[in-house]
Order: C-alpha cells, then structure tokens, then sequence
C-alpha cells in the first residue's frame, strides 16, 4: 500500500508564515518564521507543480509584495512584473463631521494582495490574483509577468462597488476549468466568467444586504468567502456579511442556508474533498462585535447542502474564548476523514483529523493569524 504524501498546513500571520508538516495529522514539524516580521496574507500551492507556491506579503512601509518559490518553500523570489493598478480610481472610508463617509481617490494604487489561485489543470501556467483596490491579475507564465483582468476590473457596475472594512478586495478566487471562475469582492459580490475571464457577470440573486437600503441588489453584497466543491465545481457555498449560501456555478439564484445559525455573520467557511454535501462555518456575533457567540468557540457544520447544522465543540474552549476567525484562515484538505483547520487572531491553530467530532491544538503561540492553507509534499 503506497505511503500517503505528508500534509502541509501554510499560516500566514501578523508576523510572517510558518509550515506545519505531517504524514498522521497526529505530530508536526514546524517550520518558519518565512518572511519575519511581516505581514503575510496568504500562502498557496500550485497542485499542477506542487513544489511551487506563491506567498502574498505586506509591509507598512515597502507595501505589498508577490513572492515565489519553485523549491517547496526554501527559497523565495519576488515575482510581480506587470503588478500595477492601471486606469482605476478608488475609494476609502474617511471620518468627517457626518461621521464615515466615502471618499474617492483619483488614482487608485495596490494596497494589498489578498489571495492568490493557480489556475485549473487546464490551464497551464496560469495563475490569478485578487488585491485591493478590487481588482484581479493573471498571469500565463506562473507569476512571472501579470496584466489586469480588465473585464472584471473594468466591469459597468464598478461605480456601485464599495470597500468594507478591510478595503476593497478580490478574494475567493476559483478557477473551475473549462474557462469558468467566480470570485467574490468585498464589497461588491461575486461575479463569474465562463470565457476564461474576458466577460463577467454579476451572480448575486437572493443574496441579502441589511446594510443597505435596498436589500437584494444586482451587486454590493459583502461577500466574505466562497468556495466550490473541490470534486464538484458546480457546487458553490458562501459565507457572507449576511448570512451563508449554497449555490450552482450555472444557476440564477443562492439558496439561503443560515436557518439554524446563531448568528448571519462570519468569514471562516471549509468544503472538504472527502464528502459530498458537508460546509463548515464558525459564526461571529455580528459586524460590530467580532468574536464568537457567547465567548464559546463552536464550529457548525452541516452534511446536508446547509440543510441542518450541528455544533461542535470537543476540544474547543467553551468559555471565555473572544476569537475571531478571518475570511482566509480556515481550510480543509483532502483526506478521509476530513480534516479541517483553522487560525485564530488571538494565535491559536486548530485542527481536527475527524471530520469535526474533535479538535485539537496544533499550535497555541503565533502571532495573529490572517490565513490557513492546505498543501501536500
């Protein structure tokens, strides 16, 4: 019987990446810090090549970078020729006497990479990129030379598009073969393609904004993270500002599935390989209070599409536990059972090897944590 590929699990922090490592998911070796002292946003692998990966890093005073590695990590190059926001004028929030009020920028600059994606098996070479100020890359060399997605960047509806609180961004990124992506931005809502990017559409029906005065618009939904099934492309979840969906790639309308949640609010969502129909989400109490319900840290999962939901909560602090989970810090991988992790911004990685049923520390110290990825050596 072959021996099954060790795990990585990548975690980017305030304070750089680490890399866990390990064949059981019982005991793991700790690499890092990568990039010390500074922010990283995100760290993915490239599975067509699985010794590539791309790390999304910030600093405050140098700004955001792409860096590269072909040697599983060892080493990193910058790689971001072309990696300029062209012809784009921005908006930011700006206290004023009336209180917050939207500002706009004549000339938008990059502010910060949020998420990279390794285009589909079918597409080699590609690789997209989503960044604040809303905007989308793609590379056709494996990052070695970037040019904007115009049709997505320069789409009729941008003017209705506004930053949330952590700007404006495109996250999400999924390339689900056959020229088809979907994205989701914060806060405009998610858009698809099925030309391989060169026309979008916006794909947002039955998708709740209480925040605004209308409630079901064609776009400014805060969508804060959206995965597809990794062996069902056409299967879509969401968790948003406003509650969680289910969703088809070729559908008109997201079915709402938050009955049962204690709260519509959250960023962590998980789609395991390993079963058909099974989400994960960790709901926060609201937008205002950003931290889990009841100071119990609980974990909701459903094995039906989002038609009941379970908590769990072996191995989970149940008191006193004020964490909250961003929109990049919890994944899955791809075994059976699941196993699925997720980062705190207190420092804490968790991780279960069961599906859910319990949960154990992998790591209790880091810094906070802005993303949790899953990669295979």
């Amino acid at each position: 019987m072959a021996r099954q590929p060790a795990i990585r699990i990548w975690v980017g922090t305030r304070k750089g990446a680490f890399a866990f490592t390990s064949r059981d998911r019982k005991k793991w070796d700790c690499a890092g810090p990568f990039f010390a002292g500074q922010e990283v946003h995100h760290v993915t692998q490239d599975p067509r090549e699985p010794k590539r990966h791309y790390a999304a890093v910030g600093n405050a005073w140098f700004g955001p970078h792409l860096h590269a590695s072909t040697d599983n990590g060892k080493t990193w190059q910058i790689s971001e020729k072309g990696l300029e926001v062209k012809g784009i004028t921005g908006k930011t929030w700006q206290v004023s006497e009336k209180g917050m009020e939207l500002k706009d920028l004549p000339d938008a600059t990059l502010k910060r990479i949020w998420h990279i994606a390794p285009g589909a098996a079918d597409e080699p070479g590609a690789v997209y990129l989503g960044a604040d100020p809303g905007v989308l890359f793609r590379s056709s060399d494996h990052g070695a030379n970037w040019e904007m997605v115009a049709g997505l960047c320069n789409h009729p509806t941008r003017e209705q598009w506004n930053p949330g609180a952590g700007g404006m961004m495109v996250h999400s990124i999924q390339c689900l073969g056959k020229g088809r992506l979907i994205v989701g931005i914060s806060a405009a809502g998610a858009f698809r393609s099925s030309d391989a990017g060169k026309t979008w559409s916006a794909f947002n029906g039955n998708v709740l904004v209480d925040f605004g005065p209308e409630k079901f618009p064609e776009v400014g939904q805060c969508v804060h993270k959206l995965k597809a099934h990794p062996r069902n492309s056409d299967a879509l979840y969401q968790q948003n500002h406003c509650g969680v969906y289910r969703g088809d790639f070729a559908g008109e309308k997201w079915i709402d599935i938050s009955k049962g949640l204690p709260s519509r609010f959250g960023f962590g969502l998980a789609v395991p390989a390993a079963e058909k129909d099974t989400l994960f989400t960790i709901p926060i109490v609201s937008p205002e209070e950003r931290y889990v319900p009841q100071g119990k840290l609980r974990v909701a999962r459903s094995r039906n599409g989002g038609k009941t939901w379970k908590f769990l909560t072996k191995g989970l602090p149940q008191s006193d536990a004020y964490d909250l989970i961003l929109r990049e810090a919890m994944t899955s991988d791809e075994r059976d059972p699941a196993g699925v992790y997720f980062g705190t911004s207190g420092g804490t990685l968790f991780h279960t090897r069961d599906a859910g049923d319990s949960w154990h520390v992998l790591s209790a110290h880091l810094p906070p944590i802005y993303s949790v990825t899953a990669a295979f050596d």
